[in-house]
């Protein structure tokens, strides 16, 4: 899915953005004179109103104090149920001055809808409220027929599950680690709760959250996936890993809600000892120790809590987790871990090289300054015990990342020129204050307010670290972000990010679907967090800081974009009384980095767009013989995929080709006489097929599991499908002249096949196989469907991985990886059809290597996908087509220089190409000829 604006940035809705208009305009009879309300976007709720000054009920919560209010102004909010069962309060924070917020989340028909949240304002002095303002998403356009899913909840998790596993690696078939089998379950799936994704009259979905282990490096899993209710199609997902860097890698925090087996929370025999330690910078600093009641000494801070208060209160603990796997850590406790203990309140230099003084000093660092600035206590606001894994590992590699996982953080352990990842106050400011977003806002870690996100804890995590180290923001260094991770590199050279980057969205900001960055995070972080940036040194430190977490805390909501941030914090600023030209300073910081209504639109593109805002996640679009086919969901992203077919040449209109019968229609593909798809419904997937021409839509074939990489030509059909039977994949084959079904290798045990391409009856493969010697071995093969016999190609023998196939009349293309140092680097073969005369198309390394991904290929030119290992995230890791001649003679160009991910391409005839293009912030189908050369 390429992610969009506002509630699109999540969703891929097309988001409606709106001014703020006079209240007269808006709801005259009931709202004050001097307040304003902002129309939300397709629904009848407003997105925010500001300068109430209305009597709300002294009694009872603050929560029925403002569902009262709701209910007493139904003309202006149109909420028509504000009891307890369709909104209810998910808490409520208090503020200086009496300031209260309280958070309503909204339920259709008893059922949670992602991202519905509404927030009402309130002061409470001398036993009065009053309501100065409300903001949120209320979703009134809601209209389903059925809340009970059609699809059990064992249904849900395998297909999230299988979602998953075919999003997880480089793109790759590779062999099992020594002494393992194909088929080794690395993941695992949790049914959630059902919840409607806002989407048009709405989406009903089965919340799954898949855990595990990345296969391809070690890395740890925490997908959020949405299952369709009604078919089983996966709709959404986007990872919950909350990462600091882009590295394979992840950073956290926790609120303490739950201690490892064997910690105790008991304080009743507690005694703090003052220590100290030698942080990575070589400052020597006190630490806070506690002594249990055998006199051992343990990393655990209990000198916040309050004097006379000794079983209350936050506790900071920090947990020795080195040479623990990553994947272990995330939304687990690694089993058996224990806080450091030293020997000594003066902690040596072992506690120094770890991390351990770090993480344990920075996080008192970071809850002083939220409880001295805001009076907030702890990251729940509610004396939260804060947890630190420091020094996990991938794969028992080093890990140069740190996660909030939702419940703590996690540091990774430096290598190579990091250190351990707590070494930079920053990282733990940044982490932690995820936490604090987690239980404010809560923004949803995916496209833009995924991006809102990371710049908040950026933002946050950098003042942190400034005020610590007491650097003034005049200091050319003061924006840099993990500047102090490394022990050789300079500080600017070693930085993952510089707030002061002067990032905007008309040159910066990068569409991406949710496989690269969760949409963006991380790439399109700066442009949000630059402008607070640039507020925070016109405005000062301390006013800045109050109105960015004023913003937060009161006024945005888990799915808003750059645009709905941008008039938080405007709102904010009023609320708190800037003057004028104070409030002329903060809306030209955003105006200086894009931020402003309808900033989309400048996004240039140099390709042809064929179909425009197709709202599709997950699934692709196929091409030949001068048609193209594709799903297509419709305006608000409601309706469930349907198959479109239409000329590539973009003459004429686009036609309807599949049921609108309530199922996903996904994976469609064409030779240009034919079109083919698939059908997910609740009991199964069903494989279509119809004549371009027109006639009966047939059933050629059906299985119970996910499938993907479905292809035709001519009479055959291939698709790959998953055997739950092994847990492994193996490509299907129908004549659909013949009406034989059958697997290109015959589905013995381990035997993996998948990533086909088919011509002339001919179907190509990617294969993992056990040998004579019941060794794995990798290849690629062309099945001929009309004889049975398999032809090999000509790969390396010591080959590490085999990607993507392609079959023209002329030979077999695929891509190969045969050398472990090259850094993610692969190579696009070809040979004839019956293996003679190899090619290497682009070389792995050297002069013309490519990062190849996968590939499409005409008689005419091979197009290439490319997708650079994440070490930092750039326009440059994000996935792009370039186009080469099927000899590799002539070298390659890129296809397009568009700024933002380029997905799925599809060759046509000659050199034309079609892919799912985002540099817009939405899916677009988009074509170009010819490629466009240097970019």
């Amino acid at each position: 899915m390429i992610v969009g604006q506002g509630i699109a940035a999540v969703l891929a809705v097309a988001g409606l953005l709106v001014t703020a208009i006079p209240a007269a305009h808006a709801d005259t009879a009931t709202a004050s004179t001097s307040s304003e309300v902002t129309p939300g976007a397709e629904t009848e709720t407003p997105s925010l109103v500001t300068g109430l000054n209305e009597v709300a009920s002294p009694t009872g919560t603050a929560a029925d104090a403002a569902r009262g209010h709701l209910k007493a102004r139904k003309g202006r909010y149109h909420i028509a149920d504000t009891s307890t069962k369709d909104l209810a309060s998910t808490g409520t924070t208090t503020e200086k001055g009496g300031r209260e917020t309280v958070r309503l989340q909204q339920k259709y028909k008893g059922v949670e809808v992602l991202g519905g949240q509404y927030l009402v304002r309130m002061t409470k002095r001398d036993g009065k409220r009053t309501v100065t303002g409300t903001s949120g998403n209320y979703f009134t356009e809601l209209k389903l027929d059925s809340v009970a899913p059609k699809i059990s909840e064992t249904t849900a998790i395998e297909r999230a599950v299988g979602a998953v596993s075919s999003q997880l690696g480089d793109g790759l078939l590779r062999a099992p680690a020594e002494g393992e089998k194909p088929g080794k379950v690395q993941l695992a799936g949790t049914a959630g709760a059902v919840t409607v994704l806002p989407q048009g009259t709405g989406v009903l979905t089965r919340h799954v959250t898949v855990t595990g282990t990345n296969p391809a490096d070690g890395s740890p899993v925490q997908q959020e996936v949405y299952i369709d209710a009604h078919s089983g199609f996966p709709v959404m997902q986007y990872s919950g890993i909350q990462t600091f860097g882009a590295a394979n890698t992840a950073t956290g925090a926790t609120d303490g809600s739950a201690a490892p087996a064997g910690a105790s929370t008991d304080a009743a025999d507690q005694l703090i000892v003052k220590g100290s330690g030698v942080r990575y910078n070589g400052q020597k600093v006190d630490v806070n120790l506690y002594k249990d009641s055998k006199g051992l000494l343990q990393m655990i801070d209990y000198s916040k809590r309050a004097a006379g208060s000794p079983y209350e209160g936050p506790m900071i603990a920090t947990y020795d987790a080195r040479g623990r796997e990553a994947s272990g850590a995330s939304g687990v406790w690694p089993v058996g871990v224990k806080y450091f203990q030293p020997a000594t309140p003066e902690l040596g230099e072992d506690y120094t090289n770890s991390g351990a003084v770090d993480a344990h000093w920075a996080a008192g660092k970071v809850y002083d300054y939220y409880k001295n600035h805001f009076d907030r206590n702890s990251l729940d606001g509610k004396d939260g015990y804060i947890y630190s894994l420091v020094g996990v590992v991938s794969n028992g590699q080093p890990y140069n990342n740190a996660f909030w996982d939702g419940t703590k953080m996690v540091y990774g352990q430096g290598g190579g020129d990091y250190r351990t990842f707590s070494a930079d106050t920053d990282v733990v400011g940044h982490e932690m204050t995820h936490g604090v977003v987690t239980h404010t806002a809560n923004l949803v870690y995916a496209g833009q307010s995924g991006a809102m996100n990371e710049a908040i804890a950026d933002y946050f995590g950098n003042a942190i670290d400034l005020e610590a180290s007491g650097q003034s923001m005049d200091d050319p260094e003061a924006g840099l972000l993990g500047e102090d991770l490394c022990t050789t590199l300079s500080p600017r050279e070693c930085a993952l990010r510089d707030l002061n980057d002067g990032a905007t969205t008309s040159k910066d900001f990068i569409g991406v679907t949710y496989g690269g960055d969760n949409g963006g995070v991380h790439l399109n972080s700066t442009i949000f967090s630059g402008a607070l940036w640039d507020m925070r040194e016109d405005l000062g430190a301390e006013l800045a800081d109050q109105i960015v977490y004023r913003a937060l805390s009161a006024y945005m909501t888990p799915l808003d974009g750059f645009t709905e941030g941008r008039s938080a914090v405007v709102a904010a600023a009023q609320e708190l009384g800037v003057t004028k030209a104070q409030l002329k300073i903060v809306k030209r910081s955003f105006d200086a980095h894009g931020i402003a209504l309808g900033w989309e639109k400048a996004l240039g593109v140099d390709t042809d767009t064929i179909l425009s805002k197709v709202n599709i996640s997950g699934t692709g679009v196929g091409a030949g013989g001068g048609k193209y086919a594709v799903s297509r969901s419709n305006e608000d992203g409601s309706e469930p995929y349907s198959v479109w077919l239409g000329n590539t040449s973009d003459k004429g209109q686009p036609q309807l080709v599949s049921a609108n019968n309530g199922n996903y229609n996904v994976y469609a593909d064409t030779d240009g006489k034919t079109v083919v798809w698939a059908d997910y419904g609740s009991d199964g997937v069903r494989i279509m097929a119809r004549p371009v021409k027109g006639g009966l839509t047939k059933v050629i074939d059906g299985v119970g599991t996910n499938i993907s990489g479905l292809v035709v030509d001519g009479d055959y059909v291939a698709y790959t499908a998953f055997n739950p039977q092994f847990g492994v994949t193996n490509v299907r084959y129908v004549n659909m002249k013949t009406g034989k079904v059958g697997l290109v290798d015959g589905g013995r045990p381990y035997n993996v096949s998948g990533l086909p391409s088919i011509k002339d009856g001919k179907i190509a493969y990617v294969k993992l196989a056990p040998d004579a010697n019941s060794d794995f071995q990798l290849g690629v093969e062309v099945f001929d469907g009309a004889t049975g016999a398999k032809t090999q190609m000509p790969v390396a023998a010591d080959v590490m991985g085999v990607g993507q196939t392609a079959i023209t009349d002329d030979g077999v293309f695929w891509i190969e990886d045969d050398d472990a140092t090259d850094a993610g680097q692969a190579a696009a073969r070809r040979a004839n059809p019956d293996g003679s005369n190899p090619v290497t198309v682009t070389p792995e390394a050297g002069e013309g290597s490519l990062f190849a991904y996968s590939l499409t290929a005409s008689d005419d030119a091979v197009s290439i996908s490319t997708a650079l290992p994440a070490t930092t995230w750039a326009n440059e890791t994000m996935m792009k087509l370039y186009q080469v001649a099927p000899d590799g003679k002539g070298g390659s160009q890129r296809v397009s220089c568009n700024r933002g991910e380029q997905a799925f391409g599809a060759a046509d005839e000659g050199r034309r190409v079609l892919w799912l293009d985002g540099t817009t912030g939405y899916t677009e189908l988009v074509t170009r000829e010819r490629p466009a050369g240097r970019c």
